[in-house]
């Protein structure tokens, strides 16, 4: 099944789920199933509003657009194939395939990370510098925004995968994840691991503590500055303005630090698989979620569609 030599494998091995039984395994499937129906079909209705009402044509509104858009595909990236291995749990993986799975799911996770940040700057703007939000926010500001962060996943990506694929894998196939990620690949490496243990620290910090630090001083400001408005309605709006978004990134950035900058002696066993899978499956599930049962304007933006309203009333 696995061909390989003393230096190259052809193919890897997901453990995932396969400790547990066939009955856990079909409910599994059922529940991630599920999850995972939700949240492709939230992100679309959320990209579709967005497009056809000329009411959320915004800086936050095409900020979020893109946010759903790479929490979907950061979704089809891993769930997919981990349904299949829930069926078939002794399903290899191609070296290649592991390397394109690793590479967009890295690239994804940190364009993520630093939309949040770009949409925490969009709020301290609106609510900082309402005068200039316009001039600032402009459609060239945010295009180059939202690519920015995306070069910046593409980058930490493919710094990532050259340093673990450039090692030796040796005969140690079976990954202990249910798919291709930086640390339990680490792990099979047999050779000294220390110099791409240090690059994953490094691009760890900087696209977590980096993105969560520029998002903490921007709230601080931004509930200063809301502070100080005299009236309780005026402040009671401003919040509400932050409310979806501080309520994803506090999820967001405290699930993927609880996850990968948790000490290196702790192993991935089952039920932090489950913890883990439960997080990439919930976590792109929040932006449609929060939006919708939070912000009055998309709940607008959803009455009108549903009633056929026309979106210029």
């Amino acid at each position: 099944m696995i061909k390989s030599n003393t230096t190259f494998l052809t193919e890897f091995l997901f453990e995932g789920f396969s400790g547990f039984g066939w009955q856990h395994r079909l409910a599994f499937f059922a529940i991630f199933l599920a999850l995972y129906f939700l949240t492709l079909s939230g992100n679309v209705i959320i990209v579709s509003i967005i497009h056809l009402d000329h009411h959320l044509h915004t800086p936050m509104y095409f900020f979020l657009a893109i946010l759903s858009i790479s929490d979907t595909c950061y979704t089809v990236t891993i769930i997919p194939r981990m349904l299949s291995d829930l069926l078939n749990p002794y399903h290899t993986i191609a070296f290649r395939d592991c390397v394109v799975q690793i590479f967009f799911y890295l690239t994804f996770g940190i364009n993520n990370c630093f939309l949040l940040m770009v949409m925490g700057y969009d709020r301290y703007v609106a609510i900082c510098n309402p005068l200039r939000y316009s001039v600032i926010m402009g459609r060239k500001a945010c295009v180059h925004l939202a690519s920015g962060s995306l070069e910046i996943g593409l980058g930490m990506a493919i710094v990532q995968v050259t340093s673990v694929f450039s090692l030796p894998f040796c005969d140690r196939f079976v990954i202990p994840h249910f798919f291709c990620d930086v640390r339990p690949l680490l792990k099979l490496a047999c050779t000294d691991t220390t110099i791409n243990e240090i690059i994953n620290f490094v691009v760890s910090v900087f696209v977590l503590i980096l993105p969560m630090g520029v998002v903490f001083i921007s709230y601080v400001v931004i509930i200063s500055t809301i502070l100080k408005i005299a009236s309780a309605e005026g402040r009671k709006k401003a919040f509400a303005t932050c409310a979806s978004h501080l309520t994803v990134v506090i999820i967001h950035y405290g699930c993927t630090a609880i996850i990968y900058m948790k000490p290196k002696s702790q192993s991935l066993l089952g039920q932090e698989r489950l913890i883990s899978v439960t997080y990439t499956l919930i976590t792109p599930l929040l932006n449609p979620l929060v939006y919708t049962l939070r912000n009055k304007e998309v709940k607008d933006a959803l009455r009108r569609a549903m009633w056929q309203k026309p979106l210029s009333s």
